[in-house]
């Protein structure tokens, strides 16, 4: 379980974006924004004339995933990253150079390597934080309570996320275009996510319920996941059936269940490997006992998928979905 919840900052992030800007007279009123949060692919950069007409008007409260009030009373200049997703988005959005820290899992795009390192989720480097002076520090939800409080009592705004689903992740990164006035920038990255969403719901919506493939997912090793979560979303999204959706969250496998579940379609996480054995995880799974017997094992159906596509709530989500739509249904995918 450690090596996917290195790769991916989050506890899971989430905030339920409900975009309800208060009606107000005045430009010194605070507008109101419940939020979701998110992640990034490349950099973009939106035409002079959208961006002039997306600007955020200030001052601007938001909510966070735990339901904590934030307002802006100009866009953050200095940013700190606890996570990976946020951290793909911000720099999405071409925040690179108020980005003044990111978490130690940070590996994309490339120039996060540059960037100083503030810890990880579980363990954020209070000091390094406190040093950064930012303006804004993004995290998932599951940033311990105790350092939580501790940076906010130095009055550092810690904004946690916990998106559960791709409309989550989009809306976290259109409410980060608002936080930081880079909403034209938001809306191009958001527009190409719906655009390869669409295009994989399109592509698997004539499929009927008994053509449907049983898909099962192993994102770390022993773990997979259950409804209530994005990667089971994908999976829905993609046309499959999570044969561990009849759980809740993320579990520890029952091999007994998987065998008389008998998945056509085997996902799992490329880069997990043993540490005794050495082994990967493909290795792994087919040389349990009883697996052979599986559809998918006897019909090779087993396909690695890259760890930050498969377990990062951000831009390239939906780059994540494709791949997945692509392994379940080759056939139906345009290349």
């Amino acid at each position: 379980m450690k090596q996917i919840w290195k790769n991916w900052t989050t506890g899971a992030l989430a905030l339920i974006l409900v975009l309800s800007l208060a009606a107000c007279g005045s430009n010194n009123e605070p507008k109101q924004v419940t939020g979701q949060a998110p992640t990034p692919t490349e950099q973009v950069t939106p035409p002079v004339e959208q961006a002039n007409e997306l600007r955020t008007e200030y001052p601007l409260t938001v909510a966070d995933a735990t339901g904590e009030t934030f307002t802006f009373t100009e866009a953050p200049k200095q940013i700190v990253s606890i996570s990976p997703a946020e951290t793909e988005a911000l720099f999405a959005l071409g925040l690179d150079d108020q980005v003044v820290g990111v978490s130690d899992y940070d590996d994309y795009p490339e120039a996060v390597t540059t960037k100083p390192k503030m810890g990880g989720l579980y363990n954020p480097n209070e000091e390094a934080i406190i040093a950064a002076q930012p303006d804004l520090v993004l995290t998932g939800i599951s940033m311990s309570v105790e350092a939580t409080e501790k940076l906010r009592g130095l009055g550092i705004t810690i904004f946690k996320t916990d998106p559960k689903s791709v409309d989550d992740v989009i809306a976290n990164i259109e409410l980060y275009g608002q936080i930081t006035d880079h909403q034209a920038e938001a809306k191009i990255v958001t527009e190409k996510m719906k655009q390869e969403r669409d295009e994989v719901t399109e592509a698997v919506k004539s499929l009927t319920p008994d053509q449907k493939k049983k898909v099962y997912i192993e994102f770390s090793l022993g773990w997979t996941v259950g409804s209530g979560e994005f990667m089971d979303e994908l999976i829905t999204l993609a046309g499959g059936v999570n044969v561990a959706g009849d759980m809740v969250g993320w579990n520890e496998i029952s091999e007994e269940k998987i065998i008389n579940d008998n998945p056509d379609v085997i996902l799992y996480s490329k880069n997990v490997i043993d540490e005794n054995t050495k082994e990967t995880l493909d290795q792994i799974i087919k040389a349990r006992s009883g697996w052979n017997k599986i559809t998918a094992v006897k019909n090779d159906a087993i396909h690695a998928l890259d760890d930050n596509l498969l377990s990062r709530p951000g831009p390239r989500v939906t780059e994540g979905l494709k791949v997945i739509a692509n392994a379940i249904y080759p056939e139906l995918m345009k290349p």
